[in-house]
């Protein structure tokens, strides 16, 4: 996976989660604690979820073919899609089952165990910390100099990071309600505040869900450059003097590591058809060398052509003074 998918942070993610889930289930297990539970099945689902990120890491290196001649790129894209479902119906939805679950049919926590789930949800917040300052140093790499987290979120190509990301910051919010929950009950003796902290934790996933289900839709049907990118195309474009003028051009991501870039320029009428095969190398030349992830590029040579009808004068619109 290139360095903008972020292997690290998911590796990192994976381990994390993993170990959490094993302490969560043996608390869960000795402790009877609902929000235990749902902490545990939200780790497993994590879990899950970095081994898809890493599947679809790989089968995204797959050559071009026949049948995909653009590319596999956008399978990044399509399991990062899988994993937000996979955060909804198993982490949040299962999280509030349980809550119900115990608002109804109250479970008091066991007398000897109940210290286990505080100590485990300590070190998870631990673990996951580590979890997210992996993540954070990785976006850091990609991310722009001055750009918000939630623009980083919100405009990133590569779906690893903001999801990690997001999981982990999910995470860390859900063991704070846990911890919580599971504080109060042990203080008061009520189980009602270990049911609500699961609550909490199941809303919290199916809110994060939502907002990556959104995210990684938008990059599945197609998104273009980038302002900042499509002006360094424009520019590069631009910054010779074989052209009269762009005339349209539209980009379409591939893939997080791969942009495709399709402009009509024109060119002087006169101008013989070896002359402008070499303006055209040269133009493609700037634009990749302005943006190495422009990779597929088709340049269309046109003649500049103003609309026959003549714009109207000013006097068309302006009613005169009598005078």
């Amino acid at each position: 996976m290139s360095a903008s998918g972020g292997g690290k942070a998911i590796l990192a993610a994976f381990l994390a989660n993993l170990g959490i889930a094993l302490a969560k289930f043996i608390a869960w297990a000795l402790s009877g604690s609902a929000s235990m539970l749902a902490e545990a099945i939200h780790s497993v689902a994590d879990s899950g979820n970095q081994l898809l990120l890493m599947l679809g890491g790989r089968k995204a290196k797959r050559e071009a073919d026949r049948a995909h001649p653009f590319g596999y790129g956008r399978e990044r894209y399509v399991y990062a899609f899988v994993v937000s479902i996979i955060l909804f119906s198993v982490g949040g939805l299962f999280a509030i089952y349980e809550a119900i679950d115990k608002l109804t049919h109250p479970h008091e926590l066991d007398q000897t165990w109940w210290w286990l789930p505080i100590v485990v949800l300590v070190v998870a917040i631990g673990l996951e910390s580590f979890s997210l300052r992996t993540a954070v140093k990785e976006s850091n790499l990609v991310r722009d100099t001055g750009q918000s987290w939630v623009s980083f979120v919100r405009r990133a190509k590569a779906p690893e990071l903001p999801v990690v990301l997001l999981e982990d910051v999910g995470a860390l919010t859900g063991l704070t309600f846990a911890l919580l929950g599971v504080g109060l009950t042990v203080i008061t003796g009520n189980p009602l505040f270990d049911a609500l902290g699961t609550l909490m934790i199941g809303i919290l996933l199916v809110l994060i869900a939502i907002a990556l289900g959104v995210e990684t839709k938008s990059l599945l049907v197609g998104e273009g450059a980038t302002p900042a990118d499509h002006d360094r195309i424009v520019d590069a474009i631009n910054a010779g003097d074989e052209i009269e003028k762009i005339i349209h051009m539209k980009t379409l991501y591939l893939g997080p590591d791969e942009l495709m870039v399709a402009a009509k320029i024109a060119l002087n009428a006169d101008k013989p058809l070896r002359e402008a095969a070499v303006d055209i190398d040269a133009i493609e030349a700037r634009i990749r060398e302005a943006l190495p992830i422009a990779r597929v590029i088709y340049i269309e040579p046109d003649v500049y052509r103003p609309s026959l009808d003549p714009e109207p004068s000013t006097d068309v619109f302006v009613l005169k003074s009598s005078d």
